[in-house]
């Protein structure tokens, strides 16, 4: 049987500089979809170990349970609120400008906070982005949101945002990113690395579909992850993560699985490996529209 001890964060997760802000935050985040599902308590356990542990990127949403999730995380941050990097997503549907303040406002009363250290459109829809884009900037003025961007933005849409918002005013997009979804890799993720935003990598695990162990692919990753002390989940991460503008925000609500997505931070692929694992999970060609979630 392949080893499946997970490698512990032994220093915490490393950090870089978030795109453009001149704010280092940590490679691996938390992810908080679905999260209002668990045990309350493990919950915000977990998330209070990953602040622990130097994942200080917490990314969540007013969409998540209808605002369950920002209220988990409003009671996790409690008192620890000046060691993160907040984030948090407006729906397409309530992204007019009045809409956006709103329900920015709604997001930080349910978080306990006064401001976001980022806030996205969660997707592109019906409203003129100059219109959310406005709003974002009112928000930023009032100290409300310290920056912006976008997720699940494909490079036409994401060129047209960088118009609009003044270039560098725009700092991330979050996309779908993981071994068997590798749609961000032919215009997004090059597009991001050119133009300097951050890219962060939601559902880096994929939705309940990662490579198992009887698969072509799992047998490889735990091949590899054996060499490592590591888990097969890490060595995925760690891929993802060999791109410099990559962010994880894996979900995890028990500490243990915190403490392996930390874990996955400390391992430092060879091109060898890196190459197998491409060659395994191949990008397929590019898909019509971005994949989302």
């Amino acid at each position: 049987m392949p080893h499946e001890t997970p490698r512990r964060a032994e220093s915490g997760v490393p950090q870089r500089p978030f795109g453009p802000l001149q704010r280092n935050i940590g490679t691996i985040g938390q992810g908080t979809w679905y999260i209002e599902d668990g045990d309350p308590t493990a919950v915000i356990a977990a998330l209070r170990r990953g602040i622990d542990l130097g994942m200080n990127h917490i990314d969540t949403a007013e969409m998540y349970g209808a605002g369950a999730a920002e209220t988990l995380v409003g009671d996790a941050i409690a008192g620890r609120r000046d060691e993160l990097f907040l984030v948090s997503k407006v729906l397409p549907q309530n992204a007019s400008r009045r809409g956006t303040m709103i329900a920015c406002e709604r997001s930080l009363a349910r978080l306990k906070t006064d401001r976001l250290d980022c806030y996205l459109l969660h997707w592109r829809g019906l409203y003129p982005l100059e219109e959310t884009f406005a709003a974002f900037e009112a928000l930023r003025d009032a100290g409300k949101i310290l920056s912006y961007g976008v997720s699940n933005f494909d490079a036409p849409d994401l060129a047209e945002a960088w118009r609009i918002a003044g270039g560098s005013e725009l700092v991330c997009n979050q996309v779908l990113y993981h071994l068997q979804e590798r749609a961000v890799e032919h215009r997004v993720l090059p597009w991001c690395e050119q133009h300097g935003l951050a890219v962060t990598a939601y559902s880096p695990f994929g939705h309940g579909d990662f490579p198992g162990p009887a698969t072509s692919g799992g047998r490889l990753l735990a091949e590899i992850a054996e060499a490592h002390d590591a888990t097969a989940r890490q060595i995925a991460l760690a891929f993802l993560l060999s791109r410099p503008a990559v962010f994880a925000i894996p979900k995890a609500s028990t500490i243990a699985h915190v403490e392996e997505n930390a874990g996955a931070a400390a391992i430092a692929l060879s091109p060898a490996e890196i190459d197998r694992i491409d060659a395994a999970f191949p990008r397929g060609p590019r898909p019509r529209s971005l994949p989302m979630l």
